[in-house]
């Protein structure tokens, strides 16, 4: 069985109906591994297409637009599917012993042990191979089989998309997924223009505008279409969704193509009633298949534990084989020799060396059960109950949004139980990426501090009423505003201010929609843009509407259009934006907006003294967590604007090299610009985060902030959320520009924390703290709480190969860490260097396109579904949509499945060595013959039938301490980040154990048979006998066994666990009955023996004592360790109990002496101080932080303490019920 998150899902196909969506949640659409319906053709250097011309394209042998995700057809699903089973070691494996088995000279079991738990694993997941690969065959035909009008001979026709071919002419209607990757040639818009939406193809939700060339955007009328012949060439098919080069010629011209012009295929086409485009990539060759590529398979620490110590097994297993082989090797030579009469050997059989020699095949046949088949499955069966909690948890359920938490993959849950460092973005992740425009700086001056009559900033609660936009009809209404001497310099017609707020009307890419007369909605690509449009609109600067070469914008309440000469569109390396409008006047000017690091550069010389005020105010609002933006003008004249714009279109006709020649030209227009001022927009924290970050740091988990955002807002945001606290020790920033610098700093920073740890008190030095640790780092060992903060240009240098150690262990030596002004590179890349030198499990979690490198990067990736569309959760492996949901994925969900699946492991080797050791001893008293103990039924159904589903209900149910106490005492997830629970040395315990009950489970019975008689005074031993006696005590002893390792009973596990023991005697004296031996009087031959032996008291004393002698042990040792060393979990197991009858006992006092309910689940104390945190919003879980000092005590002592508690409490009744537990 695979994972759910195999392969990424088809977006588009989430619009159509619920039954195919559903069948592609299920498929995970396989895109990864597509077989397409065209054959495999060199790489394209260059991509051509003629319009109206099929012979011509036809010869370059394109892509056709039929799609093709499913795997199989009827004739080739069985032996491809095998063939993809048996890749699997474990699969071949099993089949390699069943051949071994089919070769009579030495095998001694019948192939049905085997081949019956074999066939059952390959049919389940042939069946759901099967199931998922009918789903992609469905969504196949009813994507390939939607109908578009093609433009064929001068005529429009009804086409499948199947049929549509590169060159082709299609018309779109409004609502219609694009069939293929179009070029835009007209539309039914002015200028050519279309709405589209791109939700399915890269998550984000508004709309977007897309322009056909002027020089096609006339061609709206068929005939005109049908005898175009325009031939584009263009860039090979590639998955940049961003970006597109071509050149149209026609007419003996040549026309610059951009992204802009372009349809892809999985949009839709919105507020535009039909457009005509001409097909450039189809099928596979369009940029949402070229990014469908497979996802890189993540495998969990315990995955790959396992491998290993199945090897460890298997030569195990081979070194028993030798020993037996070498065992009948002799035993044939000193003493079988004697009884060749009576024992003849096999034909093939000539001397006592190859007897041995098959003898050893013979016992690799029956001891290959220490590694049985159903292990992997049960894996797998646990690890989809495990996601199906997490899918089905109503906590982690946002009522606002209606989004539930998804396990979008079954591999790594109890990944989720490991985790030591969560690298984190902050907005929309931890910030709310709800825009709010906060504050500004005009001309030096700054504006959105209201002052009290004393001169003191007021606080939002004691703040009058908001600005009265009334004046404005067409006002945003839900807009705040608290400085009204902004909106008295608008209306005194300030020049500065309403060239500020002008800039902000005009330099946008944000999409007008007037549904009525004065409403206006905006859609914008960022909350951001949105938010200042919003501001500008309600200071009386209204953006109207805009066509391809105008902007319309009501100034005051007088409509003004500005001529729209260029737009230089921001990205992730220019970080800004800029327009080129022409007023009514005919004046040329360049604005432009952007961070203020790439800005504060391009400013003019005499703008030095505004700079510095400007640059004071970024600062002090950076400092209150505000996001901030740079805003500049510059005039042009008309010659060098025509000059420029001629150098513009040459470089956008370039075919190599045109987003280098265009950042140049952008690079020297934006240039000397005249400083306007700044805005400050607020995006407030989820609710929750302060919360969820202290809890998970008492959980001994590292938190990295990974952020764009400018230093001083990523450090605001580290305090208000708690990562960063005035109680650390020391923060440490690095801004270092050079390699020297960089390297100092961090030189420094290592050496404060050696020196402030020179001694840690309790007599101890530093240096003997050290050795009686296992750290791997000498500064993880440092006293003192530290943070690190490092800006991107400084984190270049950081992470360059002969410096990155240094970091690392600098920034690991760190509480918390918050790197600014990264790439999404950089993102990725800290991720990698932590999993590189770090052996911990990386979790990364964000919400946006620019966390998809590193959500794939980490160990496990977590997408948050927010305002930045869906690419996050769609590269992820678990998805909620908000952060505070994390605290319950770790503490609960990932402890919980960390817990259960070592349980579960610890006791499958236990019980299979125990049952499978048994003929390893046997060998020495049969002649070293490879004869088994058991019944070869027994064999069969020991793993798939007696004991599967007992295990199965513990690795799916079992808990050691409820949830709410997970989340309260967050020192519990230690043990999985420490991987005390699973590990080579709890491996070889539970191996020792199962060796050793198996030693007691053959010797005992073969003690007492040598001697013991029936009731009748006939002799009791014999083989039949004995094999149901050691069969009877194994099932009950592995029975008792689980019953002890079950730390959490439901009613499942009752009914699995003795109901196994019921079907165990059921089958056994089914199959010594009368009625099969008359059915199949070959295979069951001995008739009554189960109920002849179970008979005999004897028998039912040796059962009991074998299981008593086997089980005592544990239960001792338990018991000791119990009192002598608990676990934390059982201290908090202890406090429930202690709890639980304090509740019993004072329960009427406490209806008596309270009336209102209350929560007595936190073991806290109240200490000076709390009082103001609270009043301050600024509390958290105190039970967690009580817990951490309580659980550093020495544990050796705590039932003592809990027994004073308990009796000081039953001493005074009244007090009891609020007093907390100490330890």
């Amino acid at each position: 069985m695979r994972g759910m998150k195999g392969y990424p899902q088809l977006p588009y196909l989430t619009h159509l109906s619920p039954s195919c969506r559903d069948s592609h949640g299920i498929a995970g659409t396989l895109l990864g591994e597509m077989a397409l319906c065209a054959k495999k053709r060199p790489p394209e250097e260059e991509r051509r297409a003629r319009a109206n011309d099929r012979e011509y394209n036809e010869k370059f042998q394109y892509a056709s637009n039929c799609i093709k995700t499913s795997k199989y057809n009827i004739l080739t699903f069985l032996p491809v599917n095998l063939f993809e089973q048996f890749q699997e070691v474990a699969n071949t494996y099993f089949l390699f012993l069943l051949i071994l088995q089919l070769i009579p000279q030495i095998s001694s079991l019948s192939w049905f042990t085997t081949i019956v738990p074999l066939v059952l694993v390959l049919t389940i997941t042939a069946v759901k191979d099967a199931t998922d690969d009918y789903f992609r065959h469905k969504s196949d035909n009813q994507v390939n089989n939607r109908q578009s009008q093609v433009l064929i001979n001068g005529i429009l026709q009804q086409e499948q998309w199947m049929n549509v071919c590169v060159g082709d002419i299609i018309k779109l209607e409004n609502n219609q997924f694009v069939a293929a990757d179009l070029l835009l040639l007209s539309s039914s818009e002015p200028h050519g223009l279309c709405y589209i939406e791109t939700a399915e193809l890269d998550g984000e939700t508004n709309m977007k505008v897309r322009q056909a060339i002027p020089v096609t955007s006339e061609l709206g009328d068929i005939s005109k279409l049908a005898k175009f012949d325009g031939e584009v060439i263009c860039e090979p098919p590639n998955n940049k969704l961003d970006k597109f080069s071509g050149t149209l010629y026609w007419k003996e011209n040549k026309f610059p193509l951009s992204n802009q012009n372009m349809l892809l295929r999985g949009c839709v086409l919105r507020n535009t009633e039909w457009c005509f485009g001409l097909v450039i990539f189809a099928g596979p060759d369009t940029k949402l298949m070229q990014n469908s590529g497979r996802t890189k398979f993540k495998r969990t620490s315990i995955d790959r534990l396992m491998n290993t110590l199945v090897l460890w097994i298997f030569g195990f297993l081979v070194c028993m084989g030798v020993i037996l082989a070498i065992g009948n090797a002799i035993w044939e030579h000193e003493v079988g020799t004697r009884f060749q009469v009576y024992l003849p050997w096999d034909e093939a059989v000539d001397s006592a060396f190859f007897s041995g020699f098959l003898s050893f095949w013979s016992y690799i046949i029956i001891l290959n059960t220490v590694v049985p088949i159903s292990l992997y499955v049960s894996v797998e069966v646990i690890r989809l109950g495990h996601s199906y909690f997490i899918n089905w948890d109503k906590k982690m359920f946002c009522m606002k949004k209606r989004t539930p938490a998804e396990a979008r993959t079954t591999t790594l849950n109890e990944e989720l139980g490991q985790v030591e460092y969560i690298f984190s973005d902050k907005t929309g992740t931890l910030t709310q990426n709800i825009m709010v425009f906060n504050k500004c700086s005009i001309n030096g001056h700054s504006y959105g501090d209201v002052f009290d009559v004393l001169g003191h900033k007021a606080e939002l609660g004691e703040r009058p009423e908001p600005v009265d936009f009334s004046f404005n009809p067409l006002a945003d209404k839900k807009f705040l505003f608290w400085d009204p001497s902004l909106l008295e310099a608008v209306k005194m017609g300030d020049p500065h201010t309403h060239e500020f707020f002008r800039l902000l009307s005009l330099c946008h890419t944000v999409m007008s929609e007037e549904k009525n007369e004065g409403e206006l909605y905006y859609k914008a690509q960022s909350p951001d843009e949105g938010a200042l449009v919003t501001a500008a609109r309600n200071f009386g600067f209204v953006f109207r509407s805009r066509t391809p070469k105008t902007i319309t914008v009501h100034e005051m309440g007088t409509a003004i259009t500005y001529q729209l000469l260029a737009i230089l569109d921001f990205n992730n390396i220019r970080k800004r934006m800029s327009v080129i409008v022409r007023n009514p006047e005919g004046k040329i000017r360049l604005y432009c907006k952007g961070a203020d690091t790439i800005l504060l550069d391009r400013l003019h010389h005499s703008t030095q003294e505004l700079l510095n005020t400007t640059t004071d105010h970024l600062n002090e609002y950076a400092g209150e967590g505000l996001r901030t933006l740079v805003l500049a003008y510059k005039d042009l004249d008309e010659e060098y604007y025509e000059e420029w714009a001629e150098r513009r279109l040459q470089a956008s006709l370039a075919q190599d090299s045109r987003e280098d020649r265009l950042a140049s030209i952008y690079e020297e227009v934006e240039s000397n610009m005249m400083l306007l001022g700044a805005t400050a927009i607020e995006d407030k924290l989820q609710q929750g985060v302060p919360e969820t970050i202290a809890l998970l740091t008492l959980a001994n988990i590292k938190i990295w902030v990974l952020t764009g955002d400018k230093q001083e807002t990523a450090v605001n945001i580290g305090y208000s959320c708690k990562m960063l606290t005035d109680d650390m020790t020391e923060v440490f920033i690095v801004t270092g520009h050079t390699v020297l610098e960089v390297r100092e700093e961090l030189r420094k920073a290592r050496e404060k924390m050696m020196d402030s740890s020179r001694t840690v008190g309790n007599g101890f030095t530093y240096q003997e703290k050290l050795s009686s640790s296992k750290l791997t780092s000498v500064l993880e060992a440092v006293a003192g709480e530290y943070a690190l903060v490092i800006n991107g240009h400084s984190l270049a240098h950081a992470l360059e190969a002969d410096m990155e150690l240094e970091f690392l262990e600098t920034a690991c030596a760190c509480k918390a860490v918050i790197c600014c002004r990264v790439t999404p590179l950089q993102k990725a890349q800290v991720v990698e260097l932590v999993k590189k030198y770090k052996k911990a499990v990386t979790l990364a979690i964000g919400d946006g396109a620019n966390d998809v490198s590193m959500i794939k990067t980490a160990h496990i990736g977590v997408g948050i579904s927010g305002q930045e569309g869906i690419q996050a959760v769609l590269a992820s492996d678990y998805s909620f949509s908000q952060f505070k949901f994390l605290q319950r994925l770790l503490l609960v969900h990932g402890r919980w499945s960390y817990l259960r699946m070592c349980k579960f492991l610890c006791y499958f080797f236990y019980k299979n060595f125990a049952f499978t050791m048994v003929h390893f001893w046997f060998g020495f008293f049969c002649g070293f013959s490879a004869q088994t103990v058991y019944d070869q039924y027994f064999i069969t159904l020991y793993n798939i039938v007696y004991t599967s589903l007992p295990v199965l209900a513990m690795g799916v149910f079992d808990q050691d301490v409820p949830e709410q106490r997970s989340m309260e005492y967050p020192k519990l997830y230690e043990p999985g980040q420490l991987n005390l629970l699973f590990n080579k040395r709890e491996f070889f315990i539970c191996i020792a154990q199962g060796i050793y009950t198996s030693v007691l489970m053959f010797f005992i019975p073969y003690g007492v048979f040598a001697e013991a008689t029936r009731d009748d005074g006939t002799q009791l031993a014999d083989y039949q006998s004995f094999a149901v006696t050691v069969a009877t005590s194994l099932v009950i002893v592995v029975s008792v066994q689980i019953g002890l390792d079950t730390g959490y009973w439901t009613a499942i596990n009752h009914f699995f666990i003795w109901g196994s023991l019921a079907v165990y005697f059921a089958i056994l004296f089914a199959m010594h009955s009368n009625g099969l031996f008359d059915m199949f009087p070959n295979q069951f031959r001995f008739v009554g023996n189960a109920q002849n032996t179970l008979a005999q008291p004897t028998v039912w004393l040796t059962i009991v004592l074998t299981t008593v002698v086997c089980i005592m042990p544990v239960v001792a040792f338990r018991f000791l360790r119990l009192h002598l060393k608990p676990d934390l979990s059982d201290t908090v197991r202890y406090t429930q109990l202690v709890r639980k009858k304090q509740k019993a006992q004072h329960r009427c006092m406490r209806r008596v002496g309270r009336t209102g309910s209350r929560r007595s689940g936190y073991a806290f104390s109240h200490q000076e101080g709390f009082g103001e945190l609270i009043m301050s919003g600024k509390n958290m879980r105190l039970s967690s932080l009580a817990l951490s000092s309580f659980t550093t005590r020495s544990s050796s002592s705590w039932i003592e303490s809990l027994r004073r508690k308990k009796s000081d409490s039953a001493s005074s009744p009244s007090g009891a019920a609020d007093k907390p537990l100490k330890g």
